[in-house]
């Protein structure tokens, strides 16, 4: 029986152990739930590859560690088990399956990509010894990897591959992500009453008014976009507000449009007299650009050609994941090898679970062909 088949055959493990992390609710922010949810990715992995990880604690979140031999790292895979989900989402949208489709808080983005990988590497530690595999799951990767990113960075450094398990749309696999940056951007005014003297005051809200237009401009479709999000200005309704605070969400392709929307946002003057702009860089991620993963993506169209899957489609998306940062110290990278799903951090999210034993399968066979 070949590992494809054995996969299929070991269908109702994976949705169990699927079920399973699900029930682990694990939103970003609370870092309890953080803490019980590794415990549970611990257990699985423990099972799957006989070995239990390195637990890694960075500003009190857990991370876990997994390498396999005592030489270099050959192949990383990473994946992360926070969600977008608050606690108390599973109360009323539990996990349902209804034939080959789950739905859950998590089931695409990304537990499901757990799954598959913790199998994966099971299926392969049959036929095969893990020297020179190593495996991150992370607990921030959905508020911008803060503290994992050295420990990805530092594992992944010098690597042949980076396996990154993401969820993905249509069986498509993600050869290109734009690079990321984040920006606060602060008005400061000066406060008045805004009946009695308004005219003594320098509002901070109208202030942001006209940077929110230029900073809407900096986008170049359709490959950079810059985009004005959250915003807030003054305190009461009857002051002039000293005070504003604009967020802004940068994405392109090329570094290069990176480097030239950072210039200008650091550029900005203010418009009326008096007020004052600073503009602060917060969670970024740089660029994967298509040649990091092209030489990933061919292995992976003839290792689904093996195994007789369907031959895979690449895509590029706008999306940050892990995979910016492996691709951003030079690994070659793949990523959208998770479990095939939709509607990522919407109500409704849904995985196929009869896509888990073929992508586990996919990742089998690159884990053993990469760097060998």
């Amino acid at each position: 029986m070949s590992a494809l088949e054995k996969l299929r055959a070991a269908a109702p493990v994976l949705r169990e152990d699927l079920a399973g992390l699900v029930a682990v609710e694990s939103p970003s922010a609370d870092l309890a739930a953080l803490a019980r949810c590794a415990d549970v990715v611990a257990e699985l992995g423990r099972r799957c590859t006989g070995r239990a990880p390195e637990r890694v604690v960075v500003a009190d979140r857990p991370h876990l560690r997994w390498r396999f031999g005592d030489g270099p790292v050959r192949v990383v895979l990473v994946g992360h088990f926070d969600t977008v989900w608050p606690i108390g989402t599973l109360a009323r949208w539990p996990f349902t399956v209804d034939g080959d489709r789950c739905t859950g808080p998590g089931v695409v983005d990304m537990k499901g990509g757990l799954v598959v990988l913790f199998h994966a590497l099971e299926a392969l530690a049959a036929v095969a010894d893990l020297d020179g595999v190593a495996v991150v799951c992370n607990s921030d990767e959905e508020i911008g990897s803060p503290t994992s990113q050295a420990l990805i960075e530092d594992t992944a450094a010098g690597a042949a591959g980076a396996l990154i398990l993401e969820g993905s749309s249509g069986g498509k696999v993600k050869i290109a992500r734009k690079g990321i940056a984040h920006y606060s951007l602060r008005v400061a005014g000066r406060a008045s009453h805004a009946g009695v003297a308004p005219h003594l005051g320098i509002n901070a809200g109208v202030e942001l008014a006209h940077q929110v237009l230029r900073v809407a401009a900096l986008g170049a479709p359709p490959g950079t976009t810059v985009t004005p999000t959250d915003s807030t200005a003054g305190t009461t309704s009857n002051t002039v507000p000293a005070a504003a605070r604009l967020s802004v969400d940068v994405r392109a392709f090329d570094p290069a449009e990176l480097v030239r929307v950072d210039a200008a946002l650091r550029g900005l003057r203010p418009v009326l007299p008096g007020a004052e702009l600073t503009v602060e860089l917060g969670p970024s991620r740089p660029a994967m650009p298509e040649s990091a993963s092209a030489s990933m993506f061919a292995l992976a169209r003839r290792v689904a050609a093996e195994l007789g899957l369907p031959p895979l489609v690449g895509e590029a998306v706008g999306g940050g994941s892990d995979g910016n940062l492996t691709a951003g110290i030079g690994v070659p990278t793949l990523d959208g090898l998770g479990v095939i799903g939709g509607k990522a951090h919407a109500e409704g999210e849904w995985s196929d679970l009869a896509s888990m034993p073929e992508r586990a399968a996919l990742v089998a066979g690159l884990v053993d062909a990469i760097g060998r």
